[in-house]
């Protein structure tokens, strides 16, 4: 039986005595989308996975995404997304966000993979936007209730832009599109209230003017940033995570550069254990 190990109040655990690389039974794989739910992020040391176990793993919790719109993929594996950085190829994650909330139903969860790691830097940080929610002011959570906000692709302008200059840029806005999510957001599962904005991708808030639309996302922002919302994980080579992406949100610190990096990484639409 694998065991759980909290590493905050808020959000994160560690989970042992269990490989991720051996065909899991049911019963186990029950008891890791359980304490994914409760943890909201879940961590795993000493696991040299497969790509194939990596699939795996994923299909176990839900739909594959198919491929990431920008980043590269591991070769014969178009749904593992290949993250490798160094001084030559800097990282773009140093931004509080959920991934793809520019599209209508962004993923469920993700699965990461680290296959060769720094020594020293190159942590990652996830944050509960369900305690970040739960500490806000009574009178800010009655005023978000009723609000949306638009998300875009946001940073990942710099990658078209990088490729083909403004026109890249202008075409990748009509292809990858824009998507609009309710402000305060409640888990299928959980039922937890969470905060649903992100500083790389929510850029205005609906029917609002650009001036108090900045101020309620700015204040949302700083408030997420909070260290008590957060857990902060040391990689090591073949450490895995697995986070609940409706109700976090991660940063990927660079602070090791120009070490190298390799990271892969399996996203997973649909949640099949929610049947709302």
């Amino acid at each position: 039986m694998l065991k759980v190990t909290p590493l905050t109040p808020s959000i994160g655990a560690i989970i042992s005595e269990v490989s991720l690389n051996k065909d899991l039974n049911s019963e186990t794989i029950e008891q890791i989308y359980s304490a994914l739910i409760r943890y909201q992020v879940i961590f795993f040391r000493d696991q040299n996975i497969s790509p194939e176990s990596h699939l795996k793993l994923a299909e176990s919790l839900g739909e594959i995404d198919p491929g990431h719109p920008v980043y590269p993929h591991v070769e014969g594996h178009q749904s593992i997304v290949l993250l490798k950085n160094d001084a030559n190829n800097r990282p773009d994650t140093n931004d509080w966000h959920k991934d793809l909330t520019f599209k209508p139903n962004p993923p469920f969860a993700s699965i990461l993979h680290s296959v060769k790691v720094p020594k020293v830097g190159g942590d990652t940080l996830w944050a509960s936007m369900s305690a970040a929610y739960d500490k806000l002011p009574n009178g800010w959570k009655a005023h978000l209730e009723e609000l949306e906000a638009i998300h875009d692709m946001g940073t990942f302008r710099n990658d078209f832009y990088k490729e083909g200059g403004i026109d890249s840029v202008n075409n990748a806005l009509k292809k990858v599109g824009s998507a609009v999510h309710k402000v305060i957001e409640t888990h299928p599962i959980s039922g937890l209230k969470y905060l649903n904005v992100n500083q790389s991708f929510t850029r205005n808030i609906v029917n609002e003017s650009q001036g108090p639309s900045d101020h309620i996302l700015q204040f949302l922002f700083q408030h997420i940033s909070k260290p008590e919302f957060q857990v902060r994980f040391h990689w090591e080579d073949n450490s895995v995570a697995i986070w609940d992406n409706r109700i976090t949100q991660h940063y990927a610190v660079f602070d090791y550069l120009p070490e190298f990096r390799h990271m892969q990484r399996v996203t997973v639409i649909n949640d099949k254990r929610d049947k709302s």
